[in-house]
């Protein structure tokens, strides 16, 4: 309740921050001035003034209303973190949801106003804005930060110091990095690009942070023009090492908020390439100003990745033998929480005399024992996201996080959904099982197999080059629609080496992506099936694109799952599975314990020979 409160003292607070601006709303979204997915806390505006912690909405506030846009993945929560608060949840993609704009042009007369911070939008989504509103006579300005006067304890820009990623892990140099990315800027026509994505600067100059919570990065711009390299990052970041680095490798470093001075100052001619998705507006326009004022900078908008995505998401050999060690490492961990989570809840011996066998165990005990376990393994980093775990009726919460107040208790019947994965040095690992923790029904059952034949359908597609991810997902989705049954999150997204979770500019979900999937690129595999007020169920693996053969017909891709981890056996209704999918799911059990088996005690190694026992 005092949450709720605070909620409402402070939207009062943002309206007469809003009067006084002269304007009539205010849309507040969840990115940061990189357009991250997750920001670091100084950038949580969106979570100040909603309460609302989810990592993806937007909070629009007018006179007299307040609505939080969100997608599936998260309605449940937002429905739960909203209440009390005056704000109205609005489910995107729904049909009866109107987009923020054609709401806002309902709710306000024409002559309004609507402030934004243009350091936290990028080109294409203020532009678009701008001529969607134009229509009903309403006006963008783009230079109202709301937290300005209002969020008096706001936490700083972090300053953590920034780290090597050594060339043995990363598999390039930054010099030869650099190299590559000038013969792609020259054919784009352009000799110059604004970096602000920060897994993009992070990968260019092989370096790694401390700055947000699981995604190993700093907070940084980066410019590369014909004659630099440029780092715009805060002087506290640089350690005497990192400094040497650069100096050796020729990179210019200047203060994080200098950029738009440094930008009036240069002499180079420059023809700079502006990501119209990644490059926040403020910046856009200050390019914009000089060029038309006659510096010697010019620009050129491209609405699709930039270079830096394409080259980091295909991912050399170096990363890849990374990514499978990693997965091995991360198998060893998962192997040891099934078993002790198995031993648990049947009051069984411990495993060792360090792994205690825990009663009346709750949702937020399996969070917490998955660190445990990984912290074990060698070149462990951290979490790559903030575990979920759900528990029957949560299961069905696709982004459910357990607080220890308010999380579910485990009992020896059901589901349990367990999505979760780490950070390593040599790798970045996601996975999801749903396990049977005792009895279960023949729906869960059911359910869980047609999710598993989707699963198996993504992993065993073969494609001809040039295909879209959308062009795939059909297959995940299609033994679920035979049914009338579906879900709304995507079925893969890309993964980098050692940076973010979630990474584009791949994917595979419905909507359409021009972006084609190459060899080298890793995706996840993650068909599921939610009811509501029940249970969850979601399989994921993550999965590298290969080259399978070459025919008259042109070259045919296809998947290597990387993941290493038994699927739930007691879950599968075997005799809807064609002999092809039961020849997948034995093939892949052998493989999880042919590779996990060297690295397990004799203990857990007759665990796993169980749990991958041919069907």
């Amino acid at each position: 309740m005092k949450q709720s409160i605070n909620i409402r003292r402070r939207i009062a607070e943002l309206r007469s921050a809003m009067q006084a601006k002269g304007i009539q709303a205010c849309i507040i979204p969840s990115s940061d001035a990189h357009q991250s997915e997750y920001v670091p806390e100084y950038w949580k505006t969106r979570m100040y003034f909603s309460g609302f912690t989810g990592s993806a909405g937007t909070l629009v506030v007018t006179n007299k209303n307040a609505c939080l846009w969100t997608d599936s993945r998260y309605f449940l929560q937002a429905e739960k973190e909203l209440e009390d608060t005056d704000i109205v949840l609005q489910k995107e993609k729904l049909p009866s949801t109107l987009s923020i704009e054609a709401w806002l042009c309902e709710q306000l007369p024409e002559g309004s106003y609507v402030g934004i911070d243009a350091n936290v939008f990028n080109i294409g989504e203020v532009e678009s804005m701008k001529e969607k509103m134009l229509t009903a006579g309403i006006s963008l300005l783009t230079d109202f930060d709301p937290a300005a006067q209002i969020w008096t304890d706001r936490p700083p820009i972090p300053k953590n110091p920034v780290f090597l990623l050594e060339e043995t892990f990363s598999g390039e140099s930054l010099t030869h990095k650099v190299d590559r990315l000038r013969k792609k800027l020259e054919q784009d026509a352009c000799n110059a690009i604004l970096l602000c994505a920060l897994d993009e600067v992070a990968w260019i100059f092989n370096i790694r942070g401390n700055d947000i919570s699981c995604n190993p990065l700093t907070v940084a711009y980066a410019l590369i023009t014909p004659a630099k390299s440029v780092l715009f990052i805060d002087a506290q970041k640089i350690t005497d090492s990192t400094f040497d680095y650069f100096q050796k490798n020729g990179v210019e470093l200047v203060a994080y908020d200098a950029l738009p001075d440094y930008l009036s100052r240069t002499k180079e001619l420059l023809k700079i390439r502006l990501d119209s998705g990644k490059t926040n507006y403020y910046l856009y326009d200050v390019i914009r100003q000089l060029s038309e004022k006659g510096s010697t900078i010019r620009y050129i908008l491209q609405s699709g990745p930039s270079p830096v995505a394409l080259m980091k998401a295909v991912k050399n050999e170096t990363e890849i033998a990374g990514f499978r060690s990693a997965m091995e490492k991360d198998g060893v961990a998962l192997v040891q929480l099934l078993m002790w989570l198995e031993k648990s809840l049947a009051g069984k011996t411990p495993l060792s005399e360090t792994d205690i066998v825990e009663t009346n165990l709750i949702e937020t005990d399996v969070a917490t024992k998955i660190k445990a376990f990984r912290k074990r393994q060698s070149l462990y980093f951290g979490e790559s996201f903030d575990a979920i775990v759900g528990y029957m009726e949560h299961g069905a919460i696709v982004h459910y996080h357990a607080e220890e107040a308010t999380a579910g208790q485990l009992r020896p019947e059901g589901i349990l959904l367990i999505d979760t994965g780490g950070q390593y040095f040599d790798g970045t690992t996601d996975i999801t099982r749903t396990i049977s923790l005792g009895a279960i029904t023949p729906e869960m059952k059911h359910d869980f197999t047609l999710v598993l034949k989707g699963h198996i359908a993504i992993a065993t597609a073969r494609f001809p080059e040039n295909t879209r991810g959308a062009q795939l997902d059909v297959l995940a989705r299609n033994h679920l629609w035979q049914e009338g049954l579906s879900y709304m999150h995507g079925t893969g997204h890309g993964v980098g080496h050692f940076l973010n979770v979630h990474e584009g500019p791949q994917h595979i979900r419905l909507e359409e992506n021009p972006v084609c999937l190459e060899p080298g690129m890793v995706t996840s595999n993650e068909p599921g099936v939610y009811r509501s007020g029940k249970y969850g169920i979601r399989i994921e693996n993550l999965v590298l694109v290969k080259k399978e053969m070459e025919t008259d017909f042109g070259k045919f891709y296809g998947f290597e799952t990387l993941t290493l981890c038994p699927i739930d056996l007691r879950l599968v209704q075997v005799e809807i599975l064609s002999p092809k999918e039961k020849a997948w799911l034995n093939t892949y059990h052998q493989t999880v314990y042919q590779r996990l088996s060297p690295k397990l005690s004799k203990e857990e190694q007759d665990w796993l020979k169980h749990k991958t026992n041919e069907i």
